[in-house]
């Protein structure tokens, strides 16, 4: 997502279906080195960038970590970190961010006002 392709497009670069793709991103199936290295060379990416998931985050014991990779690993947060990066103003940035933290602490409120109830 984060280099804007499609799991369809990737598969066609390195000659795969995209439900095979999916397979790989999910663990379902192994991924042999050369293919790994096909599909670095098209995400332009270095093979090491596939180890530095979520998963070897949680290993180290870092759940933060691995949530903050999870919610940019999904459609919304791509956008979210890439309409961010285009801001400029690092005072506008920080009041997005602050913006965002509020949301989640009004939430949290809002829902441990319901459950005393």
């Amino acid at each position: 997502m984060t280099k804007g392709l499609t799991q369809t497009s990737l598969g066609q670069a390195v000659g795969l279906s995209f439900q095979q793709i999916q397979k790989y991103e999910t663990g379902k199936n192994r991924i042999g080195p050369g293919r790994l290295h096909a599909m670095a060379e098209v995400l332009g990416v270095a093979v090491s960038y596939f180890f530095e998931g979520p998963q070897f985050a949680a290993s180290a014991g870092d759940a933060e970590m691995e949530a903050i990779h999870e919610a940019l690993s999904t459609q919304e947060g791509v956008r979210i970190a890439t309409a961010l990066s285009s801001i400029s103003d690092a005072k506008l940035r920080r009041s997005i961010a602050d913006l965002l933290e509020e949301i989640i602490v009004s939430k949290d409120r809002a829902a441990e006002g319901r459950r005393r109830r």
